[in-house]
C-alpha cells in the first residue's frame, strides 16, 4: 500500500479585518467613569459586537482603588493591547458619567484612561460624553434639605 503524503497547507488566521495599506479601522471606545469603578469598553462601530471590555476593579486589588486613575490607566492600556490585536487602528471615545438623577461629572478615571488610549497608539477620532441628561427626572436621593455631614 503506498502512502499518500499529502502537504499541509496551512493557513495564516487573523481576527484583523481586511483594510487597505494606510487605512485606519476604527472601533468605538466607551468609557463609564463613575466614582466607584472605571469601565473600559471597546466595541465595533455600531456597538453591537463588543471587542473587549476591561474594568478598574479587574485592574487592582483593593474595592477603594477601583475608580483610581491608576486603575483606569491599566485597563485601558489592557483594552487597548487586545484591540490592536484584532486590528483596531483608531477609536471614537465616548465618555460618560452615571448620570440620570445622580452626577453628571464622569469620575477621576475618565481623563487617565483616555489618555492611556491614546498613549497605547491608538488615534483617536471623535470625543463625545454621552452622559445620560433627564429632562424631568425623578426624586433625587437624600431629603428635602440634602444630605446632612
Amino acid at each position: 500500500m503506498a502512502e499518500k503524503k499529502e502537504k499541509a497547507v496551512e493557513e495564516v488566521v487573523t481576527l484583523a479585518p481586511k483594510v487597505a495599506e494606510g487605512e485606519e479601522y476604527f472601533a468605538v471606545a466607551h468609557i463609564f467613569a463613575s466614582f466607584n469603578d472605571t469601565f473600559v469598553h471597546i466595541t465595533d462601530l455600531s456597538g453591537r459586537e463588543t471587542l473587549t471590555r476591561v474594568t478598574g476593579g479587574m485592574k487592582v486589588k483593593a474595592d477603594r482603588d477601583e475608580a483610581s486613575p491608576y486603575a483606569a490607566m491599566l485597563a485601558a492600556q489592557d483594552a487597548a493591547a487586545r484591540a490592536k490585536e484584532l486590528g483596531v487602528t483608531a477609536v471614537h471615545v465616548k465618555i460618560r458619567a452615571t448620570g440620570g438623577n445622580r452626577t453628571k461629572t464622569p469620575g477621576p478615571g475618565g481623563q487617565s484612561a483616555l489618555r492611556a488610549l491614546a498613549r497605547a497608539g491608538l488615534k483617536i477620532g471623535r470625543i463625545e460624553d454621552v452622559t445620560p441628561i433627564p429632562t424631568d427626572s425623578t426624586r433625587r436621593k437624600g431629603s428635602r434639605r440634602g444630605r446632612r455631614l
